[in-house]
């Protein structure tokens, strides 16, 4: 291939650019709207912002604590974003997002890019836009964690696995070994980079992608089936993966003696296999059930993407495209410790499937469950915004709701009706419209949830009351009792003091600092406080809900009476 097909301005990019660009615009305002979020969004930002304060970007830690629960890979990304378009002292969340815009970005692209070559460049474009918009991505990519990144490395390593692959089951003379350079080069170095982003995820995506690929041609007999694998460039491209991985590794060890990786996998990845980590356990059929909801729009296309499964598996792109989302999803389905996100690098297959399925006559069975797997996906989107709203909203909650089912009911099922009758165009129109409209209304009706950003409330209240340190007229820094989430951290800074004793938050009152105490602390603190000869005063009491751990929540702000 020519230099001239990988110019901006190239037929073959034309599709994926435009892919990328709708997926980071459908992500950006809600990376504006949403305050951050607890938990992991807002200690993976702190610990980022921490590597800037202290020029430290070896060791990950979170306050006074290690972090040694992922590789650093995200933490360079996030930390390089806030210093070019930030300041680490504005607590700017946006700053630490754009990493995850942009891996969204490069998995619309990489699907686009990679679908194109699979198919043909329109149905490319389809399937990058349409990936874009889906439900989860969308979401990912306004959350500053690991996750976007994750999914768009993944996506582009496999799209050039699948070029490969495809290419050695197309030739027609087995002595050939086709050049493809370039696509083992883009493999090795999407390969690294997901190494670096989320250690174990990406290695496990290829191998059971290939072993799966390898299996199966093996059983039917295809000649030459594991050419492409051989071929793969391991000697260089495990090279690369060693630059990419090695010398951060070298170095955290050095720095941890060899605490980080004891840590990173006996405590935080092993248990995962074994266990519910963290409470987060969950019987197989989690993420099956979740599926039409996560996928929306693409949750209108699951019986097409299952027929052309069933009917044209022995196709090489099909195949491809199955071994990518089946082993890996069951993988996750297996796995007790569950949370929503975790399929998400797996999505891409399906995606290919589902595009697929619009270019061929689909049975009435496939098309029933267009329409009934579609439509439950979107009824459970509005029906969690119109939770949000009887729980939490008020009156002015209620037109984002009625957006939000508008578009996930009306829209969706018209582009339903148009699918069944086969008016692709029009029903492609109304899927992503669905898509865009449901998503942004939901993230929008959810920053309105007001009760729901207790960390938010928390800061308005300091600075409404004058009691905010920043602003230099109170000692500093804010202690809490009780209440402890990362994004209250994140938005004070890494000095915030989480008192773990009343006598603790008592010392700080002392100390002539604000004090923030949960409700369920309330009388060990004011005992606490009387003990101490001291005489507080509560200059404000906010309520809500901890969403992190399913809570209502009431905190006091207090200060010393003088």
């Amino acid at each position: 291939m020519s230099s001239k097909t990988f110019s901006p301005l190239s037929p073959d990019l034309r599709g994926p650019l435009l892919a990328a660009i709708i997926a980071f615009l459908v992500g950006l305002p809600c990376a504006l709207l949403i305050p951050p979020l607890d938990r992991d969004e807002s200690r993976f930002a702190q610990a980022s912002s921490q590597m800037l304060e202290s020029k430290d970007f070896i060791n990950i830690s979170y306050q006074d604590r290690p972090r040694h629960k992922k590789p650093v890979g995200i933490h360079w990304l996030q930390a390089a974003s806030t210093a070019l378009t930030s300041d680490v002292a504005a607590r700017d969340i946006l700053s630490y997002r754009w990493p995850s815009l942009f891996g969204a970005a490069l998995a619309a692209f990489a699907m686009s890019w990679g679908a194109g070559f699979l198919f043909d460049r329109r149905q490319g474009l389809i399937a990058g836009v349409l990936f874009g918009v889906s439900f989860l991505l969308s979401s990912e990519a306004f959350i500053a964690k690991t996750d976007a990144v994750l999914c768009g490395l993944t996506t582009l390593f496999l799209m050039a696995l699948a070029r490969i692959y495809v290419t050695y089951r197309q030739r027609t003379d087995l002595s050939e070994k086709p050049k493809l350079t370039r696509y083992k080069l883009i493999f090795w170095l999407a390969f690294g980079g997901a190494v670096l982003i989320k250690g174990p995820i990406g290695p496990m995506m290829f191998a059971a992608t290939a072993l799966a690929l390898l299996g199966w041609d093996l059983k039917a007999k295809v000649p030459g089936a594991a050419d492409w694998l051989k071929h793969l460039g391991w000697t260089w491209g495990l090279l690369i993966t060693a630059l990419i991985v090695g010398p951060w590794a070298i170095a955290i060890t050095i720095a941890t003696d060899g605490g980080f990786w004891g840590t990173a996998i006996g405590d935080d990845f092993a248990p995962k296999l074994v266990s519910g980590s963290e409470g987060h356990f969950a019987w197989p059929g989690y993420h099956t059930l979740a599926l039409p909801l996560l996928f929306f729009p693409l949750s209108f296309l699951l019986g097409g993407a299952l027929q052309t499964a069933l009917t044209r598996y022995a196709e090489p792109a099909v195949r491809f495209a199955i071994c990518w989302f089946v082993p890996g999803f069951l993988i996750f389905e297996a796995s007790p410790t569950k949370l929503v996100h975790y399929p998400l690098p797996t999505y891409g297959g399906l995606v290919l499937l589902a595009v697929l399925g619009l270019s061929i006559p689909l049975k009435t069975w496939a098309k029933v469950m267009n329409t009934g797997l579609g439509l439950f996906g979107g009824f459970l989107i509005t029906a969690i915004a119109a939770y949000g709203l009887s729980e939490f909203g008020h009156a002015g909650v209620a037109v984002l709701v009625t957006i939000v089912a508008a578009a996930a009911l009306l829209i969706g099922g018209l582009a339903a009706l148009f699918l069944w009758r086969q008016h692709m165009n029009t029903a492609l129109a109304c899927l992503i419209g669905a898509g865009v409209v449901a998503h942004l209304g939901f993230v929008a009706t959810l920053s309105e949830l007001k009760p729901l950003w207790m960390s938010r409330n928390l800061e308005a209240a300091l600075v409404e009351t004058g009691l905010d340190p920043r602003k230099g007229l109170q000692p500093g820094p804010v202690a809490t009792l009780g209440y402890a989430e990362p994004s209250f951290v994140f938005a004070m800074g890494t000095e915030t003091e989480l008192a773990d004793t009343p006598e603790q938050a008592a010392a700080a009152l002392l100390q002539g600092r604000p004090v923030c105490v949960e409700g369920r602390h309330d009388a060990e603190f004011r005992k606490a406080v009387s003990a101490a000869g001291l005489r507080p005063r509560a200059v404000k009491t906010i309520e809500g809900y901890n969403y992190s751990n399913g809570d209502p929540v009431k905190i006091t702000l207090y200060q010393l009476q003088k």
